[in-house]
């Protein structure tokens, strides 16, 4: 049977054996009661981590994204967000349908904003306008192809946010892959961020789970929105002790996830039929085609030789790297790359 190298996403990853040890072994209670030590215990790790004050468990980032935005916005105000954000793009339009709040799309460098782009587009106070009360950044950039924000990035839009009165979450789907890439500390972040949403089920590979951070006030309200938003999880200690395994075991070896994702990258530009690649700062490969090819029929090919993938639009496709994916199927990605050809 053909060896599957799936690069579709890094959401794809199984626990690893340790993993589901530490699952195995939790120690649970019901968490809508307040009960589940082993949630508790994640939550506490998390916000120690990012210099926050108090976590929350949710099944996904994307509910701690809304619930975030819900929580810091009220109807008829606006998000400003870069035009790629997986807020906006990607959760189903729950700006929209949670929160009654418009958005303000801008474009970034590769997803990546600046006090430069941002101020220009905050409302003033004027009744035709909604108001402009948060800013949503996103590390790594998915649509950027992970590209990543350095906190001395980060710094001047916090300042100018601050100085605005205006709200700043991060939406940290892949943010340790930002940390391991820059050499940024994660304990810097709770002086920027006041929200900060981390998935643990994409490079870290836990199978379920975002945490949410932010101020007790802050947590102790969104709790009661996650609760409306049917998140309130019973014995969830045996998922949380998943992502405490990844946040002790899983963040150092991002390192080889974009080696890996380099490695693909290099592959691809020596093609004849890819048009572009955008740089792989982490472990996400985006690249163009040549216009006359189109995507479905590369990805069907490259599946159809055991490479997995995904189109992301008309004439581009994304590879993703992760845990389950090494260095010896990474060669051989390389080899079907290379012997595909228009």
């Amino acid at each position: 049977m053909q060896e599957k190298i799936d690069l579709r996403s890094d959401t794809v990853t199984r626990p690893t054996p340790g993993m589901l040890e530490a699952m195995f072994s939790a120690k649970v209670g019901d968490d809508v009661f307040g009960e589940d030590e082993t949630v508790r215990a994640l939550e506490e790790k998390a916000a120690g981590i990012f210099g926050m004050e108090a976590g929350l468990f949710c099944p996904s980032g994307t509910m701690t994204n809304q619930i975030a935005i819900k929580y810091f916005t009220r109807p008829m105000d606006e998000v400003i967000c870069d035009q790629t954000a997986h807020v906006y793009r990607y959760e189903v339009g729950g700006i929209a349908w949670n929160s009654a709040a418009s958005v303000r799309l801008l474009h970034g460098d590769r997803g990546i904003l600046s006090p430069e782009l941002i101020e220009p587009e905050i409302n003033e106070d004027n009744i035709h306008y909604p108001d402009s009360t948060l800013v949503v950044l996103e590390n790594t950039v998915n649509k950027g192809g992970g590209a990543c924000y350095h906190l001395n990035q980060i710094e001047p839009i916090h300042n100018l946010c601050s100085i605005k009165g205006i709200k700043l979450h991060l939406d940290g789907a892949r943010v340790f892959n930002a940390l391991v890439a820059t050499g940024d500390k994660a304990l810097q972040y709770g002086r920027y961020f006041d929200g900060i949403s981390v998935c643990l089920s994409k490079g870290l590979g836990a199978p379920v789970g975002s945490v949410l951070l932010g101020s007790k006030d802050m947590i102790a309200r969104c709790k009661k929105i996650r609760k409306a938003m049917g998140g309130g999880m019973r014995q969830a200690g045996f998922l949380a002790a998943a992502g405490i395994y990844a946040l002790d075991n899983h963040v150092d070896r991002l390192r080889e996830d974009h080696v890996h994702a380099h490695a693909i990258a290099e592959a691809l530009a020596g093609t004849n039929w890819v048009r572009s690649v955008l740089p792989a700062e982490t472990n996400i490969v985006l690249f163009d085609l040549d216009p006359r090819i189109h995507a479905q029929n590369v990805v069907r090919q490259l599946g159809d030789k055991g490479l997995l993938c995904n189109a992301t639009g008309p004439h581009s496709i994304r590879m993703v790297t992760h845990l389950d994916v090494s260095s010896a199927q990474v060669d051989r990605a390389r080899e079907i790359i290379l012997d595909l050809e228009y």
